[in-house]
């Protein structure tokens, strides 16, 4: 939705979706840039703003766009209306700026979309119960695309994004990376979650829990490109639905870097019970997200050093709170380290294979890079390494998985 052309590309791909005889809702974002220039504004006007104004303010510029794409869709013929989110409603908390949905009412929406009109509804956005407009946080849309879905039951949540799929890895890191037809919402998430921007987490786990169906697209196509239905996009389903494939043949799905990490060792912190929660209570009281944690073997004098990470962007805070905090805590030094990033491996094929933390360290230790934290879940390794070294780390396991082959997706 970047400007005047984008919205006619994308009047045209949702005018061919109703011709080809679906009732279809279309959730937009503003305006490339749009949001920005408007947060902006509010600085500008009051860098303590209210952020119920705050909320006035920037939901505007998917207000803008819906109303933009229904007037286009009317000039190609089409019956079409904007739905603002006060208007469906959609629900959300008081939590201004960063809201959650509640319910959807969808009874007027599906009475228009079955008398054949187009529904276009601002992402984003929504209102709360003594009727103040909210909004959801950046990458917001999604979110609201998939309830929306979720609401009226749709058969299909497509999402156009700037990318036509999701791939095994970032293709501008990898030419070799290939596009996957199917990823399940656990590996959606845990790739959202380390460094994949295809999607935005909240979205994925929304559609988890409903059980709606993204397929992932690009908007970035012609006017006469082939219909949604048989372009092959990625769909993100639940495991149930891929009980027909052969999924454990497929070891690992994909492989995400995020350089948006920042690394903290305290030393010579005192072994003993309750030591680590004087560390990290504070970090979380402050809203600072902890990720990897790794504490070392205990000291002869009853001491041990703890290593842990946080977003790059709170680096700054989370020192200047743990430096407060020494002589609660005890330690004796602080070091930091901003030039680090995560390197996480993915996929359902980990619970029924062996040897996928191994052949990720001895592909690793081949190269000579050097790994100095780990993490793991269920289906995800990271590993923590020189932010120097991502695109090779990347490359490397890539083709250490044989992810490269030619059926690798």
């Amino acid at each position: 939705m970047a400007g005047s052309e984008r919205i006619r590309r994308v009047a045209n791909i949702v005018r061919r979706q109703q011709a080809a005889g679906h009732e279809v809702a279309v959730v937009v974002s503003a305006m490339a840039g749009e949001t920005d220039r408007l947060v902006n504004f509010c600085r500008e006007a009051n860098p303590l703003y209210d952020p119920a104004e705050y909320d006035v303010v920037v939901a505007s510029g998917e207000q803008v766009t819906s109303g933009l794409l229904a007037l286009t869709l009317q000039a190609l013929g089409c019956k079409a209306r904007s739905w603002l989110g006060w208007q469906l409603p959609i629900r959300t908390d008081d939590a201004h700026s960063k809201a959650r949905i509640g319910e959807i009412d969808s009874d007027a929406l599906l009475a228009s979309m079955a008398a054949g009109e187009i529904a276009v509804i601002p992402g984003f956005q929504g209102v709360t119960e003594d009727n103040r407009i909210t909004t959801l946080g950046r990458g917001g849309s999604d979110t609201s695309a998939v309830a929306v879905a979720a609401a009226i039951k749709a058969d299909r949540c497509d999402i156009y994004t700037d990318v036509d799929g999701v791939y095994t890895t970032d293709p501008r890191i990898v030419a070799k990376a290939r596009k996957l037809k199917y990823v399940t919402y656990e590996e959606m998430l845990e790739l959202a979650s380390v460094g994949s921007k295809v999607l935005q987490t909240r979205s994925v786990s929304l559609a988890m829990k409903e059980g709606v169906r993204v397929q992932v697209l690009s908007s970035f196509i012609d006017d006469d490109a082939t219909p949604a239905d048989e372009i092959p996009g990625t769909m993100i389903v639940s495991d149930e639905e891929l009980e027909g494939l052969d999924m454990e043949s497929q070891l690992i799905t994909g492989i995400a870097a995020d350089k948006n990490e920042a690394k903290i060792i305290l030393t010579r912190v005192p072994d003993r019970p309750g030591a680590v929660a004087t560390i990290f209570g504070p970090l979380a009281q402050a809203n600072i997200n902890v990720d990897m944690i790794i504490q070392n073997v205990g000291r002869d004098k009853g001491e041990t050093d703890v290593t842990f990470t946080v977003p790059s962007a709170d680096l700054l805070r989370a020192q200047t709170l743990l430096e407060a905090q020494k002589e609660a805590i005890g330690y004796n030094r602080i070091i930091t380290d901003g030039k680090v990033a995560k390197i996480s491996v993915v996929g359902v094929g980990m619970r029924s294979h062996a040897g996928v933390a191994s052949t990720m360290f001895r592909a690793m230790a081949d190269r000579g890079i050097n790994i100095q934290a780990i993490s793991t879940s269920e289906i995800k390794i990271s590993v923590l390494i020189d932010e120097d070294e991502t695109e090779l780390a990347v490359r490397v396991l890539h083709t250490a998985y044989g992810m490269d082959a030619a059926d690798a997706a």
